[in-house]
C-alpha cells in the first residue's frame, strides 16, 4: 500500500509541476484512440476492447488506458491504467502511474512505471513494470507494427508478453512467464478516424499460469477501429 500511495503522490505532484511550466504557446491536445472493438470466434465467444485516451502538451500529457473482454453473462475481465506521461526523446515517453485489474473473483491494485515509443523498424512498444500491494511483481510488453499494403489497407501484426514474480491464482496469474498473445489484423481506412477490420490471433498461457488456468487457443476476430 505503501508504494501505491507513493506512487500517486508522486504522479500528483509531477502533473501539478510539470504542467505549469509548459512553454505559452504548446497546443494542448487530446484524442480517444479505441484501437480494438472487436468480436472473437472462440469457445468463449468474448468482446475485446482495447482503448487509450490522453491529454496534455508535447512533452506531458496524461494517458488512460483500458483493455479487456466481455463474455456473456459473466461480469468483464480489465486492465486500467492512468499514468502520467514524459517525453525523454523525439520517440520515447516515461511513464508513472497507478493500475486497476478486475476479474469475476478478484481486483489487484499496481503502481506504475513505464515506456512508451517508437523503437527500431518503426515498432510500437509499451514495457510496463507493475509494483502490487502483496509484493507481487509485473512485466509487460508489447509491441505492433502498422504495414501500409495500399493507402487505405493496413496489415498490423502484434505481439504481447507477460511475466510475474508471485502466484496470485484468484487473479489467474503464476509466477515467471505468464502469457504470450501473437495476432495479426487486417483493416480497411474508410476515413483517418474509422477502419473496419478482420484478423486471426494465438492466446497461451505459459508456466505455472497455464496450470492455474489453461489456455492454448487461435481464434479469428472481427471488429473496427476508430478514433476522435
Amino acid at each position: 500500500m505503501k508504494k501505491l500511495l507513493l506512487a500517486t503522490s508522486l504522479l500528483g505532484f509531477i502533473t501539478t509541476n510539470s504542467f505549469a511550466m509548459e512553454g505559452e504557446g504548446d497546443i494542448f491536445r487530446s484524442s480517444l484512440v479505441v484501437d480494438k472493438l472487436e468480436y472473437q470466434f472462440s469457445d468463449e465467444k468474448a468482446t475485446n476492447w482495447d482503448v487509450y485516451g490522453y491529454a496534455g502538451y508535447d512533452i506531458n500529457k496524461i494517458y488512460i488506458y483500458s483493455e479487456g473482454e466481455k463474455v456473456k453473462n459473466e461480469s468483464a475481465n480489465s486492465e486500467n491504467q492512468l499514468v502520467y506521461s514524459r517525453a525523454i526523446s523525439p520517440f520515447w515517453d516515461a511513464q508513472i502511474g497507478i493500475g486497476y485489474d478486475k476479474n469475476n473473483e478478484a481486483h489487484q491494485t499496481w503502481g506504475i512505471i513505464g515506456l512508451q515509443g517508437l523503437s527500431q523498424y518503426f515498432f510500437e512498444t509499451r514495457t510496463t513494470l507493475l509494483l502490487g500491494e502483496d509484493g507481487n511483481m509485473g512485466l509487460k510488453t508489447q509491441a505492433e507494427y502498422d504495414a501500409l499494403l495500399t493507402q487505405k489497407l493496413i496489415l498490423t501484426p502484434s505481439i504481447q508478453l507477460s511475466a510475474y514474480t508471485k502466484d496470485n491464482e484468484e487473479m489467474g496469474i503464476g509466477s515467471g512467464f505468464s502469457n504470450i498473445t501473437i495476432g495479426t489484423r487486417l483493416r480497411y481506412e474508410i476515413t483517418r478516424e474509422f477502419a473496419p477490420y478482420i484478423g486471426v490471433e494465438w492466446n497461451k498461457n505459459l508456466g505455472n499460469t497455464n496450470d492455474i488456468s489453461s489456455l492454448d487457443e487461435v481464434y479469428a476476430v472481427v471488429g473496427m477501429r476508430f478514433w476522435f
